[in-house]
């Protein structure tokens, strides 16, 4: 019995079935009634697979005709069947369907991949905002000036919600209505004028060489040109040494006059001291932060005393920092026996000179010899100190930057063998 019951449940199972897939068969393969149109296409008589086929056959030769515009300031986009694709609701309409009866289909279009290509166009139509910005030119004006502009983005949002608009009101005409992308402006973050703010005249010094003396003055040339154009970064320090380099013939310096160990003698390089001391000024006054400098032995004829800064080998140098948060730029010119530095930059709002006091007088030593050509009348030494004075507004305040001792020269004073002491003295 329990067999007999088994067999006959799995008939009935098999039955229901077969009957189910004979009936959705008989439901696709059923035909419509006689006179029924869809969009205008006749389709009774016709089974519902055939006349889907039929209407959205008529569907996409439209549609292969239309075309969906989206118009950017950069470049025009067009799209059309098959990356605007549709759907319809042919197969519910059609359970529907009455005898000699005209009906119409619901279609929606859509972009294939709608958010990519949003996204594709946008970046294609974005216009890259350009900061004002100042170019430094080693000679002739300083400064050259960039406006810049501002910058576009695409709404890529609206962009989306403008493409299903226009594709949700269906093919008008040529095709579907046309999409203008709208733009988000993105402002400068700063103006021209503030970046003319940032590369005034900080400061400037000049001292004067002897253009006739051909090995010094090309040394001067020389250690100038390689400083002329420097930029220093917010922070940054500069070392002459590092900047200039090596004082080697092979670097095209020549011999000329040198301070060392308190005489005056040659050597390759002469007048480069120079050089070092003009900047060495010009970075006082422009406010920056002096890290090494090193004084003569002997003073020095271009600047007052305690202003001089001598630099020598690797193991003297001079070097000062930037302590401003933005680049500075530094500017040399020598040429008929003038030696100029200018420093650039945005002002920290201080009025900056110097002062030199000479505080004592060191007497210069004295030889007698009886040789008059090995006469010499040699030079006092001097005590001095150096002073920075800082106007700010109203205010004023003077920092002491230094104390320096300048050995004297020896004097040579040429005797006659014989003579008396106190009458060739009188007669001096």
């Amino acid at each position: 019995m329990k067999k007999f019951l088994k067999k006959l449940n799995l008939f009935l199972l098999t039955s229901a079935l077969t009957a189910g897939v004979v009936f959705c068969m008989c439901g696709f393969t059923a035909t419509l009634p006689r006179g029924v149109t869809v969009n205008g296409i006749p389709v009774g008589g016709l089974t519902r697979t055939a006349a889907a086929a039929a209407v959205r056959a008529d569907t996409e030769r439209k549609l292969k005709e239309a075309k969906l515009v989206i118009s950017g300031k950069r470049a025009r986009y067009e799209f059309s069947f098959p990356e605007i694709y549709y759907k319809d609701n042919l197969y519910s309409l059609f359970k529907s369907v009455k005898k000699d009866c005209g009906y119409t289909s619901e279609i929606s279009y859509y972009l294939c991949g709608l958010n990519e290509v949003a996204a594709g166009i946008c970046l294609n139509e974005h216009i890259e905002k350009v900061e004002p910005y100042a170019e430094f030119r080693p000679f002739g004006a300083p400064f050259s000036y960039v406006a810049g502009r501002d910058g576009e983005d695409a709404d890529c949002e609206k962009l989306k919600k403008d493409v299903l608009r226009s594709l949700g009101n269906g093919i008008t005409g040529a095709g579907f209505e046309e999409v203008k992308i709208n733009y988000i402006g993105v402002k400068r973050n700063s103006s021209l004028a503030q970046i003319r703010m940032n590369t005034v005249l900080l400061g400037k010094f000049s001292t004067v060489y002897d253009a006739g003396n051909i090995n010094r003055a090309s040394n001067i040339r020389l250690a100038a040109e390689k400083l002329n154009g420097s930029t220093l970064a917010a922070g940054e320090v500069l070392s002459f040494n590092s900047a200039v380099g090596a004082r080697l013939p092979e670097r095209g310096f020549l011999p000329a006059k040198i301070i060392e160990n308190g005489e005056y003698t040659e050597g390759v390089g002469g007048g480069v001291c120079q050089v070092s001391t003009t900047l060495y000024n010009a970075a006082l006054l422009s406010g920056m932060e002096i890290v090494e400098y090193h004084p003569h032995s002997l003073p020095v004829g271009y600047v007052d005393p305690s202003r001089d800064a001598m630099v020598s080998g690797s193991s003297c140098d001079l070097k000062f920092k930037n302590p401003s948060a933005l680049p500075v730029y530094i500017r040399a010119h020598a040429s008929d026996g003038t030696l100029e530095f200018e420093i650039y930059g945005k002002s920290d709002g201080a009025v900056y000179s110097l002062e030199s006091i000479v505080t004592g007088n060191l007497p210069a030593p004295e030889e007698k010899c009886g040789d008059p050509a090995l006469a010499r009348p040699g030079k006092d030494g001097i005590l001095s100190e150096g002073y920075l004075v800082v106007k700010r507004g109203c205010g004023e305040e003077r920092i002491k930057l230094r104390s320096d001792k300048y050995m004297p020269q020896k004097r040579v004073v040429y005797f006659p063998e014989g003579a008396e002491e106190d009458v060739f003295f009188n007669k001096i």
